[in-house]
């Protein structure tokens, strides 16, 4: 469904029609683009992919002098209308493919399942929109490989939605590892919290008036329609099911793991070269993603990586605590000769006040300051340049996820190959690299 309405015709009409009607000549600078601001014809104007829970933080488009949000779809009724009525937006839709022909969207903010990250970015780049995709990123490793030939063919803007990125208190935690105010970088660990078991496929429900089920699933197998898939707003099977997600590993995962990356990509490290992982999945309910992991990789220089989820750090930290450290959910913690800073959502940790003091003013290598991940992107729109979130590091950071999802599931030691872009060390892992997509839609 879309209501019709053109908000630059409708500015510029509206302008022309108050000279002739006796409009107050008084204008807000805001509408002509003075005082910093950009004139609504010029602003950035953004559709929304999903308006589900995670799509909250794109109402952050309307708050921001130099771009709008100008629609939404949903393949469920009800909640695209309710985000297109608290967003003040008018033109709403059942089908991505709707927003992404409109030639007056120049970006799309995707915050839809997991498994429908990939393939609208893809179909998002191929339309000629820059794209803010929330996290994790794809189902599989082949989606994130796809991802960026894409969006490099179409040479698009893209901001990944790891925000953690755009607090102050997680840059200045990397900004002092990477000034050496720890030493040499000994032992990183990163967690996340858990995933969930449980879940019911049935009983079978009937697929309620306004719920598009079948554009609901895309890529994803048939399935049976009921509420622990597809209505649960708790323990969603959305986040816990294999079909849709590979679980909190990556959904959470992500977080912690792209602070990790930050540090990473600032250092020339890359990702680790050798994986070894334990899980618990469940084997009865409908959640079959991993509720516990425990990963222990190796990067080229020997710098060891433990990545576990909350409830094993918990009880890894009581055998081996770190002074000091206060245990947060989702933590990344550096060790170094020297010291260690550890950052978590809000918060930055240090082996000592005096440490924790240096960050105000931490040396000369220093990241790019964002104070707002939306406002972020749109200022690289506008600048034609990657924002502080960037599909490599992305790529690179959710690979580690899934690495330790095949580890966890074929029980083997692997390697990954950057050169290649492969896993090698098993014919099992390497062919759950893609998935088959259900037709008619492919990457």
């Amino acid at each position: 469904m879309k209501t019709e309405f053109n908000r630059r015709k409708f500015i510029k009409t509206s302008l022309s029609a108050g000279a002739l009607v006796g409009f107050p000549t008084i204008i807000p600078s805001s509408a002509l683009g003075k005082d910093g601001a950009v004139a609504p014809s010029n602003r950035v104007n953004v559709g929304v992919l999903s308006c589900g829970a995670r799509s909250a933080a794109a109402g952050a488009y309307n708050h921001y002098g130099k771009s709008q949000l100008v629609a939404v779809c949903d393949p469920v009724l009800e909640r695209r209308l309710e985000k297109a009525e608290a967003w003040g937006v008018s033109d709403h839709y059942n089908d991505f493919r709707d927003v992404l022909a409109r030639s007056d969207v120049d970006a799309v903010h995707i915050s839809t399942s997991d498994h429908w990250h990939v393939p609208m970015s893809l179909a998002a780049a191929r339309a000629g929109k820059d794209i803010y995709c929330e996290k994790p990123l794809g189902l599989t490793i082949e989606e994130n490989l796809a991802s960026r030939a894409i969006v490099d063919e179409y040479d698009r803007v893209f901001q990944y939605g790891t925000q953690q990125r755009s607090q102050a208190s997680c840059r200045m935690g990397i900004e002092l590892v990477l000034n050496g105010h720890i030493g040499d970088v000994q032992e990183v660990y990163v967690w996340a919290p858990q995933g969930a078991s449980g879940g019911s496929a049935t009983p079978v429900l009937p697929v309620p008036e306004g719920f598009d089920y079948d554009l609901w699933l895309g890529p994803a197998p048939e399935a049976p329609f009921c509420y622990d898939r597809c209505l649960n707003r708790g323990a969603k099977a959305i986040w816990f099911d294999y079909d849709y997600a590979i679980g909190f590993v990556a959904g959470w995962g992500a977080h912690p793991m792209d602070q990790l990356q930050w540090w990473a990509d600032n250092t020339g490290m890359g990702i680790p070269y050798e994986y070894k992982a334990t899980g618990t999945i469940p084997t009865k309910g409908l959640f079959n993603t991993l509720v516990h992991w425990d990963l222990e990789a190796v990067y080229k220089d020997g710098t060891p990586l433990r990545f576990m989820d909350s409830k094993t750090a918990a009880q890894w930290l009581e055998k081996n605590p770190i002074p000091g450290l206060k245990y947060q959910g989702n933590c990344t913690v550096f060790k170094g000769t020297k010291g260690w800073v550890a950052v978590s959502r809000g918060l930055l940790q240090a082996s000592s006040e005096e440490l924790r003091r240096k960050a105000k003013d931490p040396g000369p290598i220093r990241l790019e300051e964002s104070r707002n991940h939306q406002h972020n992107f749109i200022d690289h729109i506008l600048a034609r340049t990657q924002p502080v979130s960037p599909l490599d590091s992305a790529i690179e950071s959710d690979i580690i996820c899934h690495m330790t999802d095949l580890c966890a599931r074929t029980n083997e030691t692997l390697q990954w190959d950057p050169k290649e872009e492969t896993v090698v060390g098993s014919a099992d892992a390497v062919s759950r690299m893609s998935r088959p997509m259900r037709a008619p839609w492919t990457l």
